[in-house]
């Protein structure tokens, strides 16, 4: 029995059949962890989400920021935006049987065994591994809740907080722990957060850092695997945390790492989209 996790997907499925066929993936047997950004942008948004389902009772998966996009389109809070490649999903005639199992999705994973997490764009520094497994259930309540569940998608977008505070309540509470875990690059060791800056880990602004990069931050002896950030072509130098975010989508490759050898494999995406800056595309 082997587990693997792998990068951003991005509705990229021919590269993701062509790493599990590499390692010789066996669903009865092996695992698969999702760092998050399962769709949109790449060709076969519906395709990936009908394959996960169907492997699902395989899959540990993390929601990332395009994946929260989804449910919140469908629930016609958000507009698609130019190059959003979620129509056919919208569409589909299972899409209520796909999105019902995507929103109870995690928003973190913690293997205790390991010692080792899994999240779409990182933990904030000065959240303890407690403290972030507690935030991130709180926003995977609102998602399973349907008393709560179209209120956190309305109120889920914007950039404000820009910090953590334990004394925040309400949809300000919720967002700010989103943003921590689905769109975090550059924030202070206080955790304030800098959501405009997308390239690579040598451009924080002054008094940032990448959030791994802090030598204050809590999780220090916890595993952390994430994506999200593919400007740094999976390169991160910092023990303990693994970038599996290649740049499929954009025209680079697609990573598989064995979480338990460091083993990585990869497949490249082709061709690549008409675009030259990966981060342009997030929210």
């Amino acid at each position: 029995m082997a587990t693997y996790a792998v990068g951003d997907l991005q509705g990229c499925l021919k590269p993701l059949k062509c790493l599990l066929q590499r390692v010789a993936f066996d669903p009865a047997q092996d695992r698969l962890w999702l760092v998050g950004d399962l769709v949109n942008r790449g060709p076969e948004s519906l395709e990936t989400l009908r394959y996960l389902y169907n492997l699902r009772h395989s899959l540990v998966c993390v929601l990332g920021n395009h994946d929260l996009h989804l449910l919140a389109a469908a629930n016609n809070i958000e507009r698609l935006k130019k190059g959003d490649t979620l129509r056919e999903i919208l569409e589909a005639p299972d899409r209520d049987e796909l999105l019902d199992w995507l929103r109870r999705q995690k928003i973190m994973h913690y293997d205790e065994g390991r010692r080792m997490a899994l999240v779409h764009a990182g933990i904030a520094p000065q959240w303890t591994l407690k403290k972030a497994l507690k935030c991130a259930a709180e926003v995977e309540h609102a998602l399973a809740d349907d008393s709560l569940y179209t209120a956190y998608l309305d109120g889920m977008y914007g950039n404000e907080p820009v910090k953590w505070d334990n004394d925040l309540i309400g949809v300000a509470r919720l967002r700010v722990i989103t943003n921590y875990f689905t769109r975090m690059r550059f924030c202070t060791a206080e955790g304030k957060l800098d959501l405009k800056s997308k390239e690579g880990a040598d451009t924080a602004l002054p008094g940032y850092k990448p959030w791994f990069a802090h030598k204050e931050r809590k999780t220090r002896d916890t595993k952390i695997i994430f994506g999200h950030w593919a400007a740094l072509e999976g390169q991160c130098d910092e023990p303990g945390v693994f970038a599996l975010d290649t740049g499929c989508v954009w025209g680079g490759a697609m990573t598989l790492m064995n979480i338990d050898t460091g083993e990585r494999h990869r497949c490249q995406c082709q061709p690549p989209l008409p675009v030259t800056q990966p981060a342009a595309a997030k929210r």
